[in-house]
């Protein structure tokens, strides 16, 4: 009896000091989507980490065309006035770790979130950005959010996305997740690109295949490297824009068209 007894209060007082760990950290997925595709990564993200999630919504919302918004947002920026965000719902106090997200607009982050970290307090947070866009801006986004939030704590990694790729969000998100620890998982490893050299005709096709339909004009590949994958082959573009060089990456998966995933400027 006595040494049942002995086993019982052993097994409570263990059971007990492991209930004192570290807490796992709560985590919150707060974004601002105007066309749903940064919304679709946002809830990628609370899927697979199980976190909070927040919309963030302004009192006059964004509303039109494409050509309609970039105008507003363009006389905006000219009189130097943001939108209103509306109250948040969620205590940001509560939270550990904010999974942040937004569309580039103008090169960074949109005009809501310029709102947002203006109106709330951040301090001691860490931030884990991610974004979509048309063709880049993830760093100059997150540069931008580490001046406007200095007592907070910007995660070193980015995730962003192309709104013409949202359809790989899924895959990418979760591999984006996994390699920064924030979920359980395995992946396969990625090789690095081979050594950058001048670029082949073959390689000048595949950069004009996914680069060749997009609005703007992204420049002439100088320099090119690969690597294959399971599930295709990726590339590395350095390319002369106008006289600056610009870095554009490329993925051809297996069994279909070229495409551009980002530029960095």
């Amino acid at each position: 009896m006595k040494r049942h007894l002995l086993f019982a209060v052993m097994t409570a007082l263990t059971l007990s000091l492991a209930s004192c760990g570290p807490e796992a950290p709560k985590n919150l997925v707060l974004y601002y989507s105007q066309t749903g595709a940064t919304e679709a990564v946002a809830q990628e993200i609370q899927s697979l980490i199980g976190a909070d999630i927040e919309s963030i919504e302004i009192q006059n919302p964004y509303s039109g065309t494409y050509g309609e918004t970039i105008a507003r947002v363009s006389q905006e920026r000219e009189n130097g006035t943001l939108p209103e965000v509306l109250p948040l719902k969620s205590d940001l106090s509560k939270y550990d770790v904010i999974f942040l997200g937004y569309p580039i607009w103008f090169g960074t982050y949109a005009p809501p979130i310029a709102s947002l970290v203006k109106e709330y307090d951040f301090a001691g947070k860490k931030i884990v950005t991610f974004c979509t866009f048309g063709s880049g801006g993830v760093e100059p986004a997150a540069k931008d959010l580490t001046a406007a939030l200095p007592k907070a704590a910007i995660a070193e990694n980015h995730y962003g996305i192309r709104n013409a790729r949202i359809k790989s969000a899924a895959k990418e998100v979760r591999r984006f997740l996994i390699e920064n620890g924030y979920a359980e998982g395995e992946l396969e490893a990625l090789p690095g690109y081979s050594e950058m050299r001048p670029v082949t005709e073959e390689e000048k096709q595949i950069f004009d295949a996914a680069c060749g339909n997009y609005q703007f004009p992204l420049g002439t590949p100088v320099l090119a490297g690969k690597r294959g994958t399971s599930e295709g082959v990726d590339y590395i573009y350095e390319v002369d824009s106008n006289g600056a060089t610009t870095t554009i990456y490329v993925t051809v998966p297996e069994g279909s068209a070229p495409e551009f995933t980002r530029v960095v400027r």
